[in-house]
């Protein structure tokens, strides 16, 4: 017997999947059900004054129509053309794996992963099996960050393999020795308040050798970095006003509570990974002692603060507060997308659909999908190498212990000699003491969370939106003080919040620009293509979301 048979219900046995559809719907046949447009929704029962009767017993034309909801959904993703995954090239270029991820696996005193433990990674990431998974040889105690759900599926939106990335800065790249260039200056200004910026020495020491990189790809202002652009990210606004998205510094309702943003940070100064010893260590998957921690909660108003504030928070956290504020009496209905179509009903207010139960559900939901599809581009597409382990490839290099292929702009960078002085080595100064996450680079989970999460607050609520009372944390971050200079915008800082959770990872160290800027890519790619498959749910007369993409374009989903 066909095991889809077996008896399910004292004894009687399952209906194959076709017929047993067929018998729910009262004996359509094949053809009717291939062809059938159903009918508009209507209550089914006697028109009494009391509804009596109304969806009394299913309703075979509700049930149909659900069915071909999904149907249709299905189709437009199966008739999407397959996409190429393209990676660097680093990982069969270079046999020793020196430009691909190796955390947690053994490795040589020299930081050189074993070569049979890294082919069984990839066996293991080649076959999904979990019998390959548990023959990894480990180096340490710290575990794998979840490779086998790179194979998930998704029922809602695109599939996660389907979505694809550009490759990313190859390992001896003038690309990637600007972005390491970017890392390092990251690490060496994380104590200079964000208001510091445009007097510090240091911050214009960064922003005078990031111009001389012939790759560099972060925002500029007359072909320089300046340090307006430092650090920023080149979505639309974002070098609009201060560093700091106005979502990561007001005030949070959440519900009968409000809470300031005032959150415990690492101690200044305090700075991890800087000798080689303390890096094999965590590279090979040691564990790390604790941080360090200022015993005063302050506002984010450093790259330390940000850098602690993106090592705790959890993956729905900017996005959900983001809401919550968006919602609030503090921007009220006037900050609603115009498209919204209960702003203009006489009878109807929105809750279920386009009220805030279904913001706040669709933006939690589409942050595990966005990270389903990094996870998929991190373990089986490009397994990119972190900066700390390029860090030490560039301590070697300097020090003469082994030679990389290096680009000479690196080499020959301000910030080599500046991490030298700080710190007496080369490596990567890191601000967490366990270094980078247990996962490949490319892309940013963080950038492509936040990213789905800003897309659909985009789609509910209008970009052009002027914030109200914005205000700007000081020096000490012990308060924050009215805003004044010119107009932010619910877009603007959007955009901002989502480069800032973004990069905000490469001030720790744990990631590449790149990373970040191709995350929110990915991520706004989820939710709009989750935005998509609800378009054909709602029942309203609806005329579609409409917002701006990270790159300025403008859609209507």
């Amino acid at each position: 017997m066909d095991p889809r048979d077996r008896s399910i219900r004292d004894g009687e046995p399952e209906l194959p999947p076709r017929r047993a559809f067929l018998a729910r719907m009262g004996g359509l046949g094949a053809a009717t059900l291939a062809g059938v447009v159903a009918p508009p929704l209507a209550p089914r029962g006697p028109e009494t004054a009391e509804g009596a009767g109304i969806e009394a017993i299913g309703d075979v034309r509700r049930h149909l129509q659900a069915y071909q909801v999904r149907q249709k959904s299905a189709l437009r993703l199966l008739r999407r053309p397959l996409l190429p995954h393209p990676d660097n090239g680093d990982e069969s270029r270079y046999a020793s794996r020196l430009g691909s991820y190796s955390k947690c696996l053994p490795h040589d005193d020299h930081g050189n992963v074993d070569g049979p433990a890294y082919g069984k990674l990839l066996a293991a990431l080649a076959s999904g099996r979990k019998a390959d998974f548990e023959a990894i040889p480990m180096g340490g105690t710290v575990k794998l960050a979840n490779p086998q759900s790179a194979r998930a599926f998704d029922l809602e939106g695109f599939d996660s393999n389907e979505l694809a990335l550009p490759a990313p800065p190859e390992f001896s790249s003038a690309w990637e020795a600007s972005e390491m260039a970017e890392v390092y200056w990251a690490a060496l200004t994380r104590d200079v308040p964000f208001t510091d910026y445009e007097t510090d020495a240091s911050i214009a020491q960064a922003a005078s050798d990031l111009s001389g990189f012939s790759d560099f790809r972060g925002p500029k202002e007359g072909g320089s970095v300046t340090p307006a652009t430092l650090f920023r990210g080149d979505t639309p606004e974002d070098l609009v006003g201060p560093y700091i998205s106005q979502f990561l510094w007001r005030d949070v309702p959440y519900g009968p509570i409000t809470f300031a943003q005032k959150y415990r940070t690492a101690a200044a100064g305090t700075d991890y990974m800087t000798s080689f010893a303390d890096c094999l260590a965590r590279q090979r998957g040691g564990a790390a002692s604790g941080t360090v921690f200022d015993p005063t909660p302050r506002y984010i108003r450093n790259g330390r603060d940000l850098a602690e504030w993106l090592h705790r928070d959890f993956s729905i956290q900017a996005g959900v507060n983001t809401a919550l504020m968006l919602l609030s009496p503090a921007f009220g209905p006037a900050a609603l997308d115009a498209g919204n179509p209960y702003l203009t009903s006489l009878t109807q207010g929105s809750f279920v659909t386009f009220g805030p139960p279904h913001v706040i559900d669709l933006v939690a939901r589409v942050a595990n999908a966005a990270l389903r599809a990094a996870w998929y581009q991190k373990w089986l597409v490009h397994r990119r190498v972190r900066p700390e382990a390029f860090g030490a490839r560039v301590h070697h290099q300097v020090t003469g212990v082994a030679t990389s292929p290096i680009h000479s702009e690196l080499l020959s960078s301000g910030a080599l000699s500046a991490v030298f002085s700080a710190k007496g080595t080369y490596l990567l100064p890191m601000a967490y003491a366990e270094g980078c996450p247990a996962h490949p680079a490319y892309p940013a989970g963080h950038a492509a969370f936040i990213g789905a999460c800003v897309t659909v607050l985009k789609a509910f609520f209008k970009e052009s939106f002027v914030i109200p009372a914005p205000v700007v944390a000081g020096a000490d971050g012990l308060s924050v003080t009215p805003y004044a200079g010119p107009d932010l915008t619910v877009g603007g800082e959007l955009n901002k919040l989502a480069a800032n959770v973004a990069l905000g990872r490469d001030t720790a160290g744990v990631h590449w620009r790149s990373d970040g800027i191709e995350g929110l890519n990915l991520g706004e790619a989820v939710a709009i293509g989750v935005l998509e498959d609800l378009r054909g749910t709602y029942t309203e007369e609806f005329g579609g979301f409409s917002l701006t993409k990270f790159d300025g374009t403008t859609v209507t989903v």
